[in-house]
């Protein structure tokens, strides 16, 4: 039986230039770069399936025809896979702007960055956030994933209290960093001039003042997979 909140479509983030992860990045997007062997992209396609989405969009620029060979139309991860390229980079926002049309969601749509790693990353858990989202009568943005500050953020991006996502400190509330996992709703970007490059940021902060951003802390694994020492560091705790 066709499960309705399977039918979330997934964007995946992947067409940053991947400047820190140099000379490694010069010659391959950064989302195809692997842990054991296999792809960034390849873990979070492997995680979508497995967890019954069908849909996935992924963006891309720098060397994106690399990404759009080495993944196809996603038939070998049982996945339909379509693509936005972008001319040059229009940074999260924008990106997610200009794939709306191919994600074509209802309302909410999961969004994935393509370099971070987190094997075991709980994705049927998401997908019933989406469904209690989408029977919530406020009608919430957006849902982020918080992971603990790793050591090279240690000041974090947004407070977490309860559920509720904010920008400003408050009595019990946890500065958390954002993993780069959320869920949004479509009318998150609606203001946004198509084409356009457009910062995530900013428009999380005016839905926060709408108390619209809600989320949780994630404790179990995930890496922001930022330098080539990291990358080398994962490859061996994982082996």
């Amino acid at each position: 039986m066709m499960n309705k909140s399977n039918l979330v479509p997934c964007f995946l983030l992947a067409a940053g230039r991947g400047e820190r992860m140099r000379p490694l990045t010069d010659v391959l997007p950064k989302p195809l770069l692997t842990i054991q062997n296999k792809s960034l992209l390849a873990w979070h396609l492997e995680a979508l399936a497995k967890a019954g989405i069908q849909k996935v969009v992924i963006n891309h620029a720098w060397l994106g025809e690399k990404i759009e060979a080495a993944l196809g139309n996603g038939q070998q991860f049982g996945l339909n896979i379509q693509y936005s390229p972008e001319g040059s980079a229009l940074e999260t926002a924008g990106g997610i702007c200009k794939a709306l049309p191919i994600i074509a969601p209802d309302n909410y749509f999961l969004v994935i960055n393509g370099d971070v790693f987190s094997p075991n990353l709980p994705i049927s858990t998401l997908l019933e956030t989406v469904s209690r989202m989408r029977a919530d009568p406020s009608k919430p943005l957006a849902y982020l994933l918080m992971v603990p500050n790793p050591v090279q953020h240690p000041e974090g991006d947004f407070y977490l209290q309860g559920t509720t996502v904010g920008d400003t400190e408050s009595v019990e509330s946890e500065k958390l960093t954002f993993s780069g996992i959320g869920i949004y709703h479509k009318d998150l970007f609606k203001d946004l001039e198509f084409g356009a490059p457009a910062k995530l940021a900013p428009l999380l902060r005016t839905a926060m003042e709408q108390n619209k951003v809600t989320g949780e802390k994630y404790t179990g694994p995930w890496h922001d997979v930022g330098t080539p020492q990291r990358l080398q560091e994962l490859n061996a705790a994982y082996e």
